[in-house]
Order: structure tokens, then C-alpha cells, then sequence
């Protein structure tokens, strides 16, 4: 079994899960401590009088706890950023690195199998900042490391994340460079992979996106991985970790920070909108969930690591859905309930359609299959296409969570039913 306390980016393409309790995390469950300081200890805080004041206190010096306990158990040296003038800024010689902490962990059986921790200024998109992960020995034998191309992209992950900046998406100018870092005081030659964001057309030629460099370095039969921006890799200065307190308090600084700007935030659900007209708020969401689809799959063609443009995240997708599912509420007289579930019917007919079939994009029987898809969902219309609504909230409905072979041939054969259906539409048009 795996310990992982999940980073939940928002980048790579997966589905989120509301996180877990503050306690410390049970032996038995993958576990990863997360740099972006995922979305459990950080949450909105619950303001109800039946939740004491020092319950969010007690839920931090918990987590602190669990990973002070974690890192004592480390077998393998961990290495950081030694204090310099170009990271640290007004950080006295000799002094901690400004932002010092703790970033993130992973455990595997029990197993510690790598630390991160950085430094610098966490809050400016400018930097300087850094981070550094420490792999216990043979870790590259067990399983595939993260391509540097991918460590660039999670630290611009973190700054939309935490910053709410976007510096688009990459890859942008790319440059190999062979540059020397000094590990415990010897110069280490490191092969490092640098991206500059292409600036939006009009921007100005100075003051825009700082470049993301990542490299990867052996010390000692460890694989070390760094990552910066706002500074140069040949100012960067490794050493190892004697004492981890400096890094775990700043960690907790970390997550009180988040969890305050986070406590300011209204949810989707409880704003006012602007106001929707006719079915608009559905063809929108539409539009977006078929594109973020799409996006996903052009990516794993190209062998990368599926992650989900930042454009089409957070905000903007809360923001659609939420609209969609008010309409539906109120040109259906559906319940919320209802209305999710209709929704959320219809985004996944239309995504696994535009999967199935080469048509639905940027055609115009893709357009009328769109609409008749949405008059179906809002008002159960009688479209032409009424077989293939049919087929679809079978194929919906008794969608499999589980069982054996025989389930999913059930599963399949519903789905040629359906597509059948679409097909014979199609037909019907021509």
C-alpha cells in the first residue's frame, strides 16, 4: 500500500475529492503531503457557533505532528537550498531562507520515499523561489520520475493555484542548459530544462512571466530534482537538512496563510450571477467540458502527461456549471437535486459522444446533435434524435460501478445500442 497526501493541482486531469479530516492520516492509506497544501488543511473555515474557535489550531498542529513524526524516520540524507542572498533577499548571512518549509512528502509502504521542501518568496509570481526534492535510493528503479518538462508545469500549477495568476500554458520558449550547482560545497554539473511563457499578443516586451527552470542531479547514489524561478540555477547552493523544525513551522505558516485568504472566498453556490439567457449557460458548459476533453486526449497523443488547460479550470468551470445548473432549475421546475443530475447527464452524453465519434466537433451535425441534446435535458423535447436520448438514459442509468464480465459486455452492448442510434440520426439527416 502507498501513503500519499494528494496534491490536488487542479492540473493534472483527474477528479477531485473533498479531502480528509485534519487528523493525521491512517498507516494503511496512500498518502502524500501536498506543496500546494492541497485543499484539507486549507479549506474555507466552517464559521458555525457549534465548531470551537481552536478546532483549526488543533487540525494544524496535527498535521505538523504527523509530518514531524514522518521525517524523523528518514534513512536517506534530504537537501535544501543553503541560505544565499539571491534566494534568501533580506535574510541575514547565515540566517534561514526566507520561506523556508516543508512543501511535500511520500510514503510507500510505510516507506519514506521522497521529501520536498523549498524556499523563497512563495507569495510572488516574480520569485525568488525554490524547490528542491530529495528521492530515497533506487526510488528511480521502482517507478518513473516526474520528466522535468512536468516539474516546470506543477510549479506554474502552483503559482495559479495559490496566486491565481496564469502564465499559460506550456510549452513555451524551451532552452537546455548544462549549468553547475554546488551540493556541500562541491560544484555539481546539472543538465537543466528552461521555459519561458510566450507572451499574449500586445503585451509588453519587458515585465511579463518569469521563466521555470527544473534540473535533475545524482548526490551520493540519490536523485536530487530542483526547480526555480526568479533565480538563476548556477546561484542555487544545496546542502542537507539537519533539523527540519525550521521547515515544518514554516509549513504551518504556509497553511494558516492559504486557509486564511481562502476563508474569504464566497462559493460559487452563493453568488449572484449575471443573469442566464434561454439555454446559453448550457451550450457554454458544453463547449468547455467537450474542449477540456479534447485538450486531455491531444496531450496523451503526444505522449505527455495528461493535464487540463488552466484556462479551463477552477473559477471559470465552477462558474458555468453552477449558471447550467440554475437554468436548468428554473426552465425544467427542477430541484437542485434534480437539476445536477440532469446536468450532469448531459455533459457526459456529449463528452462520451465527441470520444465515440469524429463529428460532433466543429461540424454542423455536431451543432444540431448539441442542441438536441440540450432541448432534450431542459425540456424533454421530442427531437428527432429521441431514440439516441433514450438509449443514452439507459446506457446512464445502468452504468456499471462494479461486477464482472458480464457487466460490462451488458455495458458494451448498450453503448453500440446508443451509438447505433446516432448513427441512424445521422442517416435520417442526409
Amino acid at each position: 500500500m502507498r501513503h500519499r497526501m494528494m496534491r490536488e493541482s487542479g492540473g493534472r486531469h483527474q477528479k477531485r475529492n473533498a479531502g480528509s479530516s485534519g487528523s493525521a492520516p491512517a498507516p494503511d492509506r496512500r498518502v502524500r503531503e501536498d506543496r500546494f497544501a492541497g485543499r484539507t488543511a486549507d479549506r474555507p473555515l466552517d464559521r458555525s457557533a457549534d465548531q470551537p474557535a481552536d478546532r483549526f489550531a488543533d487540525r494544524f498542529a496535527d498535521q505538523e505532528e504527523f509530518s514531524r513524526r514522518t521525517l524523523a524516520a528518514a534513512d536517506f540524507p534530504v537537501y535544501g537550498v543553503v541560505v544565499s542572498r539571491a534566494i534568501a533577499g533580506e535574510a541575514p548571512t547565515g540566517g534561514a531562507p526566507a520561506g523556508e518549509a516543508l512543501a511535500a512528502f511520500e510514503t510507500s509502504g510505510g516507506e519514506l520515499r521522497w521529501v520536498e521542501v523549498q524556499c523563497g518568496d512563495w507569495r510572488s509570481a516574480a520569485g525568488p523561489y525554490v524547490t528542491v526534492r530529495t528521492y530515497r535510493p533506487g526510488a528511480e528503479r521502482g517507478e518513473q520520475l516526474p520528466e522535468l518538462e512536468d516539474l516546470v508545469e506543477d510549479e506554474r500549477d502552483r503559482v495559479y493555484e495559490q496566486l491565481g495568476f496564469d502564465e499559460g500554458d506550456g510549452p513555451g520558449r524551451v532552452r537546455a542548459l548544462r549549468v553547475w550547482i554546488t551540493v556541500d560545497g562541491e560544484p555539481c554539473a546539472v543538465e537543466v530544462h528552461e521555459d519561458r511563457p510566450v507572451p499574449e499578443p500586445g503585451a509588453p516586451a519587458s515585465g511579463g512571466p518569469e521563466p521555470v527552470w527544473a534540473g535533475r542531479l545524482r548526490v551520493g547514489g540519490l536523485t536530487v530534482t530542483v526547480c526555480g524561478r526568479g533565480v538563476a540555477p548556477g546561484v542555487v547552493e544545496l546542502g542537507s537538512i539537519g533539523d527540519f523544525e525550521r521547515c515544518l513551522r514554516g509549513r504551518t505558516e504556509l497553511l494558516r496563510d492559504l486557509a486564511a485568504r481562502r476563508a474569504r472566498h464566497v462559493p460559487v453556490e452563493e453568488r449572484e450571477l449575471p443573469p442566464a439567457v434561454g439555454m446559453e449557460a448550457h451550450r457554454a458548459l458544453i463547449a468547455q467540458t467537450v474542449a477540456e476533453s479534447a485538450a486531455i486526449e491531444a496531450q496523451v497523443r503526444v505522449g505527455r502527461t495528461p493535464r487540463l488547460p488552466r484556462g479551463l479550470r477552477g473559477e471559470v468551470g465552477a462558474v458555468r456549471w453552477e449558471a447550467a445548473v440554475r437554468q436548468q432549475m428554473r426552465l425544467a421546475t427542477e430541484t437542485r437535486d434534480e437539476a445536477v443530475a440532469a446536468v450532469t447527464s448531459m455533459v457526459n452524453h456529449l463528452n462520451r459522444l465527441s470520444q465515440q465519434t469524429h463529428w460532433l466537433v466543429g461540424t454542423a451535425e455536431g451543432e444540431a446533435a448539441v442542441e438536441e441534446v440540450v432541448r432534450y435535458t431542459v425540456f424533454a423535447s421530442e427531437v428527432a434524435s429521441l431514440p439516441a436520448q433514450r438509449a443514452w438514459a439507459q446506457l446512464w442509468r445502468e452504468r456499471p460501478g462494479g461486477g464482472g464480465a458480464e457487466v460490462w459486455e451488458e455495458q458494451r452492448l448498450a453503448e453500440q445500442l446508443w451509438l447505433s442510434a446516432w448513427e441512424q440520426w445521422r442517416a435520417a439527416r442526409r
